[in-house]
């Protein structure tokens, strides 16, 4: 039965705050009584919803709702709240009302929504893929068209070329590809201002040496990502692009070779730019030229001055302590080679011994191989004394806190808002960074500290791994099954056919497990916590490395939505040697615990893992909380829970042991009720920490 306009204003009342808004809620409360009682109920969840974000949104939607629903179905309504809320999120009220109040827009729109890709919705899941892609890191934005500026990849807000949105996820995959290989295989090499100058028309000699780079670059594509290279040729196939014809791959023959480069599509420009050209592939984008120049205006110089600078700082690292002598010798060599992605090794020695170059120095010279092909021997020149830190210069980390979203290494994550029970899109900006290795005698001391325990640790998991599986109700065995063999004595006594299974065997059962570490490291861990923590990951370390299980550790902190820091001990792949013993021993304590984008991040993480079981184990020691009070209470624990339920659809099965004695009012509503422990004595947690791994593992 339909609610009276008076019930109605009571309703609004309280969901709009009146008494201290002074909002009006007659009007839409006189409005809302004229609908059936379906659309009441709609309208009033979704004001509740919108309210707990914005009260003022909450009251123009109350306004707005009853003539809108002569226009939408509940469905698309929900999209055109959604879309105003997520304008909310993203850059303020204003926007939001306009966004609201603009349905014509909306409606106009519609198909698009409907079946179109949004650029927001996927914009995480396009970040881990290009993340996952060889070279240089690319980041992410909006655009009106695609292109890339050889840092970032610029995308449109929409894609609604084909009929499923699964399609018009995929074409946005493709271009993110094709656009990364621009930049990856040397497309902006010649600098295309300059190419383009000496031809009468510059913009269709740009149109035809764009044809020929597609050719390369599809080629490329083709032998690094074979399958999506056929995703691609399917999408350019659905809409509408022809074959090229016998004589275009007559002319670009020489392009599809595994050794061609953009200098081949160089040379074929003269012979091609005023040829009739192929239709452009659905996935291609644009050249900007410009757009280039400025990113290597300041990227170049800056690259140059940060790579010596490097290399000097290598050579003081080899004096570091031996005062008074003279820096040590340096020499950079590099020699093709095919077999690595860029067709160069690079050999740094010291004194002629071999060094291997820090992570930063491999990335940066991976991005100056990019820019040119080789690293230029005006770069192998060691900086002065007297020259600057380039570092010095770099953009401020605190510019996070500004907005901006798309920071190389940024991945975006969305939240989970139980109030709206919706997602917030793309709202946590989390970070990968390493800990700082700190190269002491900590490992050693817990290892003399638990010396005994680490025995017995070390047995009962060695046993683990080689222990067998009694197998009941066998064809043939090695023992007889006393329950199988009851139940046939008693069928054949009653005339039922009996079952010849009677025997048992023993087999040894292979462990396929992938665990993931996550490790508070927020402010509250300081002192005994981060020491038992740290603790706790040697012990665990030394007992996983006997039984043969897959293992990684990582440390979570933060400080708001916009600065999730996730830092990396050991991956997977990563022996347990010294490096990681360093990280562990470099552990600090950080600033706030916000659970969901780390729990989501790892996930992503684990899910790359192809291990039978998964599992994620939280060491913490409090619950969910953040910098600024929106993440307090129960907000945070519904996230934490949905990023939990979130891992658990993927196969991914989570325990969390903690130390907080009042965990037991929180985690059975985030983690289930037999998948945490509370360790109430905080120096047990070491002691403990192992057999709560061969608990979980043997069940």
């Amino acid at each position: 039965m339909p609610l009276s306009a008076e019930q109605i204003v009571s309703i609004l009342d309280n969901c709009l705050q009146a008494e201290y808004t002074f909002y009006d809620t007659d009007k839409p409360a006189r409005l809302l009584a004229r609908l059936a009682d379906d659309d009441q109920a709609f309208v009033i969840d979704w004001v509740r919803r919108i309210a707990s974000t914005n009260l003022e949104l909450g009251f123009r939607f109350a306004n707005m709702a009853p003539r809108v629903l002569g226009r939408m179905d509940h469905k698309l309504m929900e999209g055109w709240v959604l879309q105003a809320v997520g304008q909310y999120d993203c850059t303020g009220l204003r926007p939001a009302l306009a966004a609201l109040e603009d349905i014509d827009l909306f409606m106009s729109q519609g198909r698009e929504r409907a079946e179109g890709c949004l650029f927001e919705d996927q914009v995480g899941v396009l970040s881990h893929f290009v993340q996952g892609l060889s070279g240089r890191g690319l980041k992410l934005a909006q655009a009106r068209f695609a292109y890339t500026d050889s840092e970032t990849i610029f995308l449109p807000s929409v894609i609604a070329h084909l009929d499923e949105r699964r399609k018009n996820f995929q074409l946005y995959k493709a271009s993110v590809a094709h656009l990364w290989a621009q930049a990856r295989f040397g497309t902006f090499w010649p600098g295309l201002s300059t190419l383009i100058t000496g031809y009468p028309d510059p913009s269709r000699a740009l149109a035809a040496f764009h044809a020929l780079e597609v050719v390369r670059l599809d080629a490329h594509i083709h032998r690094e990502l074979p399958g999506l290279y056929r995703e691609m040729q399917m999408l350019r196939h659905a809409l509408g692009g022809s074959p090229l014809s016998s004589e275009w791959r007559n002319l670009t023959s020489s392009l599809v070779l595994p050794g061609a480069t953009v200098w081949n599509s160089v040379a074929l420009l003269p012979h091609v730019w005023e040829f009739s050209l192929p239709a452009p592939a659905c996935y291609q984008g644009r050249l900007d030229p410009q757009a280039v120049d400025a990113i290597l205006e300041k990227r170049i110089p800056r690259e140059k001055a940060l790579f010596r600078y490097l290399l000097r700082e290598l050579m003081e690292e080899k004096n570091r302590g031996e005062e008074g002598e003279t820096l040590a010798s340096l020499d950079v060599r590099i020699h093709p080679d095919e077999s690595l992605p860029e067709g160069l090794r690079v050999e740094i020695t010291l004194d002629d011994e071999p060094v291997a170059p820090p992570d930063v120095v491999n990335k940066l010279m991976t991005s100056i191989i990019q820019d040119f092909g080789e690293i230029p021997d005006e770069y192998l020149m060691p900086a002065g004394p007297f020259e600057y830190n380039p570092r010095d210069l770099d953009q401020n980390p605190d510019d996070v806190w500004r907005g901006t979203y798309h920071e190389e290494g940024a991945f975006l994550y969305n939240e989970w808002d139980y109030r709206r029970r919706h997602y917030r899109k793309n709202w946590c900006v989390v970070r990968e960074t390493d800990v700082a290795p700190v190269h002491d005698d900590f490992v050693a001391r817990t290892l003399k500290k638990y010396s005994r325990l680490l025995i017995d640790i070390r047995k009962t998991f060695e046993a683990l791994r080689d222990s067998d599986h009694r197998l009941k109700r066998q064809s043939f065995g090695d023992g007889i099954d006393i329950d199988a063999f009851v139940e046939a004595w008693c069928d054949a006594h009653t005339g039922r056919e009996s079952d010849d299974r009677l025997f048992t065997r023993m087999h040894k059962e292979d462990r396929d497990i992938a665990v993931m570490f996550m490790v508070d490291m927020s402010g509250s861990t300081k002192g005994w916590v981060n020491d038992a923590e740290r603790e706790s990951l040697v012990l665990l370390a030394e007992a996983l490395e006997r039984l043969g299980d897959k293992y990684a550790i990582y440390g979570f902190t933060g400080m708001s939505r916009k600065r999730c820091d996730l830092f990396h001990i050991k991956d997977f792949q990563e022996p347990y040697d010294r490096e990681v013993k360093a990280r562990i021993s470099g552990i600090l304590p950080g600033d706030y615990t916000r659970m969901g984008p780390a729990i989501r991040h790892l996930t992503e993480k684990l899910k790359e893992s192809d291990a039978r079981t998964k599992l994620l184990i939280t060491l913490s020691d409090g619950r969910p909380e953040d910098y600024h009070r929106d993440y307090e209470g129960v907000y945070g624990i519904e996230d934490t829970r949905q990023a939990l339920l979130e891992a658990y659809r993927h196969g991914i099965h989570a325990f969390c042991i903690t130390i907080d004695e009042e965990g037991a009012g929180y985690l059975p509503r985030m983690y289930g009720l037999a998948n945490y422990v509370v360790i109430r004595e905080v120096e047990k947690l070491p002691r403990k920490v192992a057999g709560i791994y061969r608990k979980l593992t043997t069940r």
